[in-house]
């Protein structure tokens, strides 16, 4: 088992400064083998540069970094590279060589000065890929992948090191909400199944709190909170470091934290007058929703939207269109609160229209959810495109539109034919001095 016998990564009071500024003070941290280590905070809070630190690309104005009981820093690049992986947050893809050749890069301390990869360093490879579920592009060359893909490709090759520690800045970035899980879920499991010790730079402190064994929390520099998510996680430290007020809740299934933001929508500037009374309801997630909310907004419909989850980008374009919106914790399985205010707002909506959402077990009540409404209210469903999956939920999603259709809702064949749906249907609802002229009218 790699680095079973290994003492870890330590931190003892680890200082780095940028001229005058101190980006990390003093921060003292251990991770252990077998276990991921998250360390949360909000942009500029000195994550990245501690990671820098571990991995001894920056140099400590006070404090030690060791690995195994020696300093990191006065380790041979070779033997460093052999104890430390490192994925930095953003990388050119450089030479559009194969994901293979790419991949074995990560080999690079393990191959003698002027020898070829063997066996064992093909095996690598191969097991690498298959960790971040890219084997089946291993011809391909880097850059014919997409962002998401070169993103599992980086991680794919600090793997293929084969190091006791693993140090991953941003690994999810670029990537979709399944393979965000999914990677996090690979790199638990490689951490306890293969004794390594992981340390996960992230963003989202929801995240970091479901996948990570500890969580160390900074900002500005000073770690303020570290231990297991069920201690650390709380409404105060959520207003203290991100400057957010939030509601602590428990996940009935696994027990783990999350907290729920509150927007502050009743301080927020009231809707333009004069808007229609007419009223259309827009259920998305994923950035499915993005150009819907803004063509039925723009055309002066009264718009909602719901379920979504907090930061997703279809919660962006809500929340600047002042949108009102059902909103639930990220990845967090639809609560009951959430479903009752979405519930309110599908009841008050003249239409509904359901964009081509990726559909998980997380948001699968979004299409139950409209069964029992389906008959009273005119429902359309955008098809998906072609060729890209979006039933992540084992057939489930497939059989919530399948259903839905066959109680009446309507099929359209992709967005662009939204405003012509909603105008015709709403024509027959709705008093005509309410239904807004849209662009193609005008």
């Amino acid at each position: 088992m790699i680095g079973a016998a290994s003492s870890g990564l330590r931190a003892d009071r680890a200082t780095v400064r940028y001229g005058a500024r101190v980006a990390v003070r003093s921060v003292s941290l251990e991770v252990t083998a077998g276990e991921l280590l998250a360390l949360a905070g909000p942009n500029g809070s000195g994550k990245s540069t501690l990671l820098r630190a571990m991995v001894g690309l920056v140099p400590l104005a006070d404090g030690t970094i060791s690995y195994d009981g020696r300093t990191v820093g006065t380790q041979p690049l070779r033997e460093r590279a052999r104890a430390i992986g490192w994925m930095p947050q953003e990388e050119e893809a450089g030479e559009n060589v194969s994901l293979e050749q790419y991949v074995e890069y990560g080999r690079y301390a393990h191959i003698p000065p002027f020898s070829v990869a063997g066996t064992k360093d093909r095996h690598a490879v191969a097991s690498a890929l298959t960790a971040v579920d890219l084997s089946r592009f291993s011809d391909r060359g880097m850059r014919e992948l997409s962002g998401g893909e070169r993103q599992r490709a980086r991680l794919a090759r600090v793997l293929a090191q084969e190091s006791p520690v693993l140090l991953l800045d941003e690994a999810t970035s670029h990537l979709d909400m399944g393979h965000q899980l999914d990677i996090l879920a690979r790199v638990r499991s490689i951490a306890r199944q293969e004794g390594r010790a992981v340390v996960l730079a992230l963003h989202d402190i929801n995240l970091a709190a479901r996948f990570a064994d500890r969580v160390a929390v900074l900002s500005r520099g000073h770690l303020v909170a570290t231990g297991p998510p069920s201690e650390v996680l709380s409404s105060e430290l959520f207003a203290e470091v991100w400057g957010v007020v939030a509601q602590l809740r428990r996940d009935p299934t696994s027990g783990l934290p999350y907290l729920v933001p509150e927007l502050p929508r009743a301080a927020r500037p009231s809707r333009r007058p004069g808007r229609s009374a007419a009223r259309v309801h827009v259920v998305g997630g994923g950035g499915s929703a993005s150009a819907i909310l803004r063509r039925l907004s723009d055309d002066g419909y009264e718009v909602s939207a719901g379920v979504l989850h907090l930061f997703d980008s279809d919660t962006v374009v809500a929340d600047e269109l002042r949108i009102p919106t059902a909103l639930e914790a990220p990845f967090a399985p639809l609560g009951a609160e959430s479903r009752r205010r979405n519930g309110e707002l599908l009841d008050t909506a003249d239409v509904i229209v359901v964009a081509p959402f990726p559909v998980g077990p997380s948001n699968l009540a979004n299409l139950h959810d409209l069964l029992p409404r389906v008959r009273r209210t005119p429902v359309a469903l955008v098809a998906p495109p072609s060729g890209i999956p979006w039933d992540y939920a084992d057939g489930a999603g497939a059989a919530a539109r399948e259903a839905l259709l066959l109680a009446g809702a309507e099929s359209l064949p992709g967005a662009e034919a939204v405003e012509g749906w909603v105008r015709g249907r709403l024509a027959a609802t709705v008093p005509v001095d309410e239904v807004p002229t849209t662009g193609a009218d005008r």
